[in-house]
């Protein structure tokens, strides 16, 4: 690594990869597999991700907003693009001109999405969002003929996809609640046809539901959290076992990395940090780290974290600061300025996983990923 850089982050090629094969394999023949890269991928970075999916077998790229579509585009990236999220009015034009298929379920997007496709004389396409259970996003069932209809009475707009996602399928191993919104999803999708509306794709699968439900893999997957090597919960491990889905090797892609700016030795019984909330109860030698929580690394690890240095961990002292942190190395031999500092990931036998990080911090591992600040190099390695 360069000795200019105080912290980045390191994507395994080789991991991600491995798991869209993982996926590929898990879903039936035909079924495409649309790779979530909203919030800069999960945090991994989002051409540096979409980069090697777009090579290796993904059909579709989900994004959360246009602009982050737009930079997909910029990047050469020729593979379907779908807008997760709401599209401002004043921006459809921008989709449109560039092939950008978009999440529906309003009136007013309809009827100004018509105006602008006839503007550019070409077929805006939508994936229409039914309301199934969530509550969030989406087309209430009570409204759902209407708005066919609606879009129906317009000519240039083609209807790419039908989906809609699930309220607490990660949270539980007891899914009667998700087979009730996959119940209400087939009724919607009986009303498309009733009404006369094709579609290519209906989609529905979050990771967990594609890893769980072979009946919700339809015509394409949602891969999100398992692309990066993550699991989205322990109930979805457990329930995964209890179907004998073992062989499911998901590998994490990412590594956090930093170095030591300084070490140091205090005296016994001397205070560490900000507000004296920590000290040490024996002459010790010290760490200073330049990353705090303003490059994402959470202020509730206070004096409960640990990094891996030399591949021994070395437990946080006293409170993260904003560009910089603590830690004990009293028992680490040879540590010196400029040693490498594993933040979170994997050294030989001993880790730092999202998961232990988002325990010990009251979260979940979507939020350690995400949060890591997106001006930090993302570096691929092989």
């Amino acid at each position: 690594m360069s000795n200019e850089i105080i912290s980045w982050i390191e994507i395994s090629k080789k991991a991600l990869i491995n798991n869209i094969n993982i996926m590929r394999s898990r879903v039936k023949p035909g079924v495409k597999i649309m790779a979530v890269v909203k919030a800069n991928a999960y945090g991994h970075g989002l051409i540096e991700t979409a980069t090697i999916a777009a090579v290796n077998g993904v059909d579709f790229f989900g994004v959360n907003c246009l602009d982050e579509a737009l930079r997909l585009r910029s990047a050469k990236i020729k593979t379907p693009v779908l807008v997760l999220g709401y599209t401002p009015l004043a921006r459809l034009k921008d989709a449109v001109s560039h092939d950008i298929s978009l999440t529906v379920y309003n009136a007013e997007s309809i009827n100004r999405l018509q105006e602008t496709a006839a503007k550019y004389k070409k077929n805006a396409r939508v994936h229409i969002k039914v309301e199934t259970g969530l509550n969030r996003q989406g087309v209430e069932a009570q409204n759902l003929r209407d708005f066919l209809l609606r879009v129906k009475s317009k000519k240039n707009i083609e209807v790419e996809g039908i989906s809609t996602h699930y309220a607490n399928i990660e949270d539980t191993t007891e899914h009667t609640y998700a087979k009730k919104q996959v119940e209400n999803f087939k009724e919607a999708c009986e009303l498309f046809n009733r009404e006369e509306i094709a579609f290519k794709y209906r989609h529905t699968a979050c990771t967990a539901a594609a890893i769980l439900f072979d009946e919700v893999h339809f015509e394409m997957i949602r891969l999100g959290i398992g692309l990066y090597g993550l699991w989205p919960s322990k109930e979805t491990k457990i329930s995964a076992y209890e179907r004998k889905i073992n062989e499911f090797n998901l590998m994490p892609v990412m590594k956090w990395k930093s170095i030591i700016a300084q070490v140091k030795t205090v005296e016994a019984n001397s205070c560490i940090g900000y507000g004296c909330s920590d000290f040490v109860t024996q002459n010790s030698k010290i760490a200073i780290i330049p990353t705090g929580y303003y490059d994402g690394y959470d202020r509730k690890l206070s004096n409960s974290g640990y990094v891996i240095i030399k591949g021994r961990r070395a437990p946080v002292l006293g409170r993260i600061c904003m560009n910089m942190f603590i830690v004990d190395v009293t028992n680490i031999e040879g540590v010196k300025c400029e040693d490498e500092v594993l933040l979170l990931g994997s050294d030989g036998e001993d880790s730092v996983s999202a998961e232990t990080l988002a325990s010990k911090i009251g979260t979940i591992n979507y939020e350690v990923v995400t949060r890591i600040n997106e001006t930090l190099p993302r570096i691929v390695t092989e």
